[in-house]
């Protein structure tokens, strides 16, 4: 129980270290050092306050605690011997280890959908989703804003892919690092995505963050986390979505 202990509390040392780097360094930039100039790629013109942050890092801070204790769980206990994480990176081709992370995010973008759309059922709302959706004006902070409830379901994707797919412990951290960077972009409150970007076939399935904007401010539709497909076939993306993201563009880099 003692080396559970020491594994919860160095876990979350890293993850929380990780958080404020990973988050912080694009909200000093863009929301202290460079407001001005990045103020044409600012998709809401209305600010968030110090209490929203504050409110943000401490809910973030929970939800960081509770994915430790999953991934302490998986990686420390007794559980571990029922997943498919295997020690050795040479038991899979070196292909297999690069691509694992690529199943990952396809896997986590999937039931991210469907979870995320559960979440928005009335009552569930009420309990659980609404805290982050306190933040109608999302900042790098958000990312990881959840109630307790809705951590605990976000986290159990680290679940669903040990037990489906053979992962080396590696992979699995490649993965948190890369979904999480994905999550501070869509929460980040500016466009950052290039001029050519848009007419690419890449705009087609990859989400923005307008795209995630948009969720927040309007509380419906875009309900994906990294790709448009879900939302496509469900017919759930935002009918102004492409022209609110022209509209950005356009007024990054002038009308086209």
């Amino acid at each position: 129980m003692e080396k559970i202990i020491e594994e919860v509390v160095r876990i979350f040392g890293i993850s929380t270290v990780r958080y404020f780097v990973l988050a912080g360094i694009p909200f000093i930039l863009f929301y202290l050092l460079l407001p001005a100039k990045a103020n044409r790629s600012k998709i809401q013109q209305k600010q968030a306050v110090k209490k929203d942050f504050l409110r943000e890092v401490w809910h973030s801070l929970q939800s960081n605690l509770i994915f430790t204790i999953i991934a302490v769980a998986l990686l420390f206990t007794p559980l571990r011997s029922y997943t498919r994480i295997y020690d050795q990176v040479s038991d899979y081709p070196a292909w297999y280890f690069a691509l694992s992370v690529v199943f990952c995010l396809i896997l986590h973008d999937t039931y991210f959908y469907w979870m995320h759309r559960l979440l928005h059922h009335k009552k569930l709302f009420k309990l659980t989703h609404v805290v982050h959706h306190q933040s109608t004006n999302p900042s790098p902070w958000t990312s990881y804003s959840f109630h307790l409830l809705e951590a605990v379901t976000e986290g159990a994707i680290l679940l669903v892919l040990v037990f489906i797919l053979p992962l080396h412990p590696l992979s699995v951290l490649l993965f948190t690092i890369a979904s999480f960077i994905i999550n501070v972009y869509g929460h980040l409150g500016y466009e950052i995505t290039p001029e050519w970007f848009r007419h690419t076939w890449l705009f087609e399935v990859l989400n923005t963050s307008v795209h995630h904007n948009l969720h927040h401010s309007k509380f419906k539709g875009n309900y994906g986390l990294y790709f448009r497909i879900w939302d496509r076939i469900m017919g759930t993306e935002n009918p102004d979505y492409v022209k609110e993201y022209d509209r950005l563009q356009d007024q990054r880099f002038g009308k086209r």
